[in-house]
C-alpha cells in the first residue's frame, strides 16, 4: 500500500560458540599482547600454558582490555637487611637456647638503638604448654627479647658494657597490644633514654611490632657492670 515502507528482511541469529579467555602472555619479541580464545578448552591445552611472566587482564572503564604486569608473591617481599646476624649476636649476648630470643639485628647503632627481629615458629619449645590449643608467644618472652634487643645496644666496646655483668633491672609502662603467633615475625626496637655511667644504669623505651602494628611496649632499666660505684 502506497505511503508503507516494506518491512526489513528477518534477521537470522547464529548462535557462536562461547568464548573462554585462555590467557594473557608476552611471547613475541616486541612483547606485544596475544590473547588467545577457543570454543572449548581442554585441561591439556590450559596446563600446557606458560606462566612466565605473570599477567592479569582486566577491562578498563571504556571496555578495552589491559595487561597488568603482577608479581609473585614469594617475590613481593624484600629480605631484611643482616647488620648483625646470628653468630654476631652470639658473640656479643651470653644467652644460649632456648633463651636466644634475638635471630637477627637489621639495625644498629652503639649506645643509642637497634632493631632486632625474632621469627616465631611453632617449635619454639614454649609453645608446648603456653598453650597447647591455642599457641600464644607469652607476654613476659616478648618483655625480655626486647631487654635482649636494649643489651645489644649496650654490650659494645665502645659503649663500655660488660657482657658478664648485664642484667634486667625493672619495667615501667609496660602494654601488650595484640596476641602473637607462631608463623608472625616480631620486629623489636630499643633506644636508649638515659645512661648513667657512674652506676652503669641503662634506661630504654622499647617498642616490637608484628606486620607494622604494635603488639608490646613499654620502658626497660637495665643494670651494668661498667659502672664505678
Amino acid at each position: 500500500m502506497a505511503g508503507f515502507l516494506p518491512s526489513p528482511p528477518p534477521i537470522h541469529r547464529t548462535n557462536l560458540p562461547e568464548l573462554h579467555l585462555l590467557s594473557s602472555r608476552y611471547h613475541r619479541p616486541n612483547n606485544s599482547l596475544s590473547i588467545s580464545f577457543s570454543p572449548n578448552p581442554s585441561p591439556s591445552i590450559v596446563t600446557g600454558l606458560r606462566s612466565r611472566p605473570t599477567s592479569a587482564v582486566r577491562c578498563s572503564s571504556d571496555g578495552a582490555l589491559v595487561a597488568e604486569d603482577q608479581v609473585p608473591i614469594e617475590k613481593s617481599f624484600p629480605a631484611f637487611p643482616s647488620v648483625m646476624d646470628i653468630n654476631k649476636i652470639r658473640e656479643i649476648l651470653p644467652h644460649r637456647f632456648p633463651f636466644l630470643l634475638v635471630d637477627r639485628v637489621i639495625e644498629y647503632e652503639a649506645g643509642v638503638t637497634a632493631v632486632g627481629i625474632k621469627n616465631v615458629t611453632i617449635n619454639d619449645n614454649f609453645f608446648t604448654g603456653h598453650f597447647p590449643e591455642r599457641p600464644i608467644m607469652p607476654g613476659v618472652l616478648m618483655v625480655e627479647a626486647l631487654a635482649q634487643v636494649g643489651g645489644i645496644v649496650m654490650l659494645q666496646p665502645e659503649v663500655g658494657g660488660s657482657r658478664d655483668n648485664f642484667f634486667f633491672a625493672g619495667i615501667d609502662k609496660v602494654r601488650f597490644r595484640k596476641p602473637v603467633i607462631a608463623g608472625d615475625t616480631l620486629i623489636m626496637r630499643m633506644t636508649l633514654l638515659k645512661f648513667n655511667k657512674a652506676y652503669g644504669l641503662v634506661k630504654m623505651a622499647g617498642k616490637a611490632f608484628v606486620g607494622g602494628e604494635v603488639v608490646c611496649e613499654g620502658e626497660f632499666l637495665l643494670a651494668s657492670g661498667s659502672g664505678s660505684k
